[in-house]
């Protein structure tokens, strides 16, 4: 299969894209110009994807759109473009571009996109979907079973499903899953990041725009809701869709029509909606800040994903699993974890859940010395050595901490706790990685959009370094 082509001349945004494709399998050739890439196409090759930035010295992205389109029309072209440069986005639509990726990108939605985009490109050659491309669901234990057997339940079922899980819980497997074995399973599944597009463009991603729609709307687009018609919508982190939004989308539920970004005419789309969010949804009903009737409408069957916390049986199972992967992607055998390696991974809370065991075991498989790993070929920041941040009587500070939370807020002390001991972690990745949100937010385990928004809750944008947006 033809490798996805990264056009950009930034050598690291290269670098994480060709890094995060190849943990999944995905084959990728970096170019540094639009030009370069305009050769390749000349000497006969040709990409299943092609991933490009606008602006680059010489020919720009949207050049080498106009010549792609011309040549391939049906080859899906990612354009990379920053967060407010709206004009960009319009003009790579425009131009037929399969979607945009607003910098700086988190590196999961990213890979999404380009496996989305792959898919795409399947169908158009007649080729079958790879069932392959999407990772199954492990789970041993007690606490993901009734997972597995809702899914079960709801097999020949349209309902209506909103999945709570912390980050990195795994809920776009569950809602894939979900979709592949219900009645709509050949149908479109299309996920959407409700907090990753910029608020400006989130109407026009999920309903389309009509042509002169505003300026640079020079062709008609479908949004989401049309594409993934008689399939599955999965909006995630849908906790964080601004308050008009909610309104255009509890029609939608309510009816099944929508009207695009500057139409008249109602527009039909038969879609299930899976939704999913981290946050508290009755929490944010109380304080006005999500639409009550809303809730109900995606509320209609709920499946909470235990964090990894509560699946600490399944540990081994996926660390086996997670190693086995990575050896696979790196061309070499797989690294072995001691039965005290075990152990001690069982005994840890993994805050980042089953995406920060992965990025552990990947870890393991590139730094680990031999093929055995103990304890001691662990990272540092997981083995019980004390912090640099923290004083040797540690525990002593914390208690002392606690009592004077309580007599000060009863009530409170968990929660100025949670965000002390956050705040801590946070630092100290950002400090360990020289400011970079990117390379923090794969230490901790979690997502760059994750980082990003507790860096402002807990008010640490004044932590020096190079700010890592890719």
């Amino acid at each position: 299969m033809n490798p996805v082509w990264i056009i950009d001349d930034d050598r690291s945004i290269r670098w994480v894209l060709e890094k995060a494709l190849g943990r999944e399998s995905i084959a990728a050739k970096c170019f540094g110009s639009a030009d370069e890439a305009l050769a390749a196409f000349d000497s006969g090759l040709k990409p299943q994807v092609l991933v490009s930035d606008i602006r680059m010295p010489g020919s720009s992205g949207l050049d080498l759109l106009r010549h792609v389109k011309k040549q391939y029309p049906d080859l899906p072209v990612i354009i990379m473009t920053a967060y407010s440069d709206l004009d960009s986005a319009v003009a790579a639509f425009q131009g037929g571009a399969f979607e945009y990726l607003p910098k700086p990108f988190d590196v999961d939605q990213a890979v999404d996109l380009v496996r989305r985009a792959i898919t795409q490109a399947s169908h158009h050659n007649g080729a079958p979907e790879e069932t392959s491309a999407v990772p199954e669901i492990l789970g041993q234990g007690a606490a993901l079973q009734e997972v597995f057997r809702a899914i079960g339940r709801l097999s020949q079922s349209h309902a209506t499903v909103l999945i709570n899980g912390e980050s990195g819980t795994g809920k776009e497997l569950v809602a894939r899953a979900l979709h592949r074995h219900s009645p709509r399973k050949d149908a479109p599944f299309i996920a959407i990041n409700t907090a990753a597009i910029p608020r400006d463009l989130l109407e026009s991603e999920l309903f389309g725009h009509e042509k002169g729609a505003f300026t640079g709307a020079g062709a008609l687009r479908r949004g989401r809701f049309e594409q993934a018609d008689n399939g599955t919508l999965f909006l995630d982190e849908i906790g964080d869709m601004p308050a008009e939004l909610q309104t255009r989308l509890l029609r939608v539920l309510s009816d099944g029509n929508f009207y695009r970004v500057g139409g008249h005419q109602p527009v039909k789309a038969n879609v299930r909606v899976i939704a999913a969010t981290h946050q508290d949804l009755e929490g944010r009903v109380k304080e006005g800040l999500f639409r009550e009737d809303l809730f109900h409408r995606l509320n209609v069957i709920r499946l909470r994903l235990p964090p990894l916390r509560e699946r600490r049986d399944d540990i081994p199972l996926l660390a086996r699993h997670f190693l086995q992967k990575s050896a696979q992607e790196l061309g070499g055998e797989p690294k072995r974890l001691t039965d005290a390696a075990l152990k001690y991974l069982q005994g840890l809370d993994f805050p980042g859940n089953v995406r920060q065991l992965e990025n552990l075991c990947h870890w393991l498989t590139v730094m680990a010395p031999g093929q055995s790993v103990d304890v001691a070929d662990l990272p540092a920041e997981l083995r019980d050595e004390p912090s640099r941040e923290m004083p040797a009587n540690w525990n002593t500070a914390l208690a002392s901490e606690a009592d004077r939370l309580l007599s000060a807020a009863p009530g409170e002390v968990f929660n100025q706790l949670t965000r002390q001991f956050e705040a801590t972690l946070i630092r100290r990745a950002l400090n360990a990685t020289g400011g970079r949100r990117i390379d923090a937010a794969q230490l901790l385990g979690i997502g760059r959009n994750t980082i990003t928004r507790k860096i402002q809750e807990l008010g640490l944008d004044d932590v020096k370094g190079d700010s890592g947006a890719t």
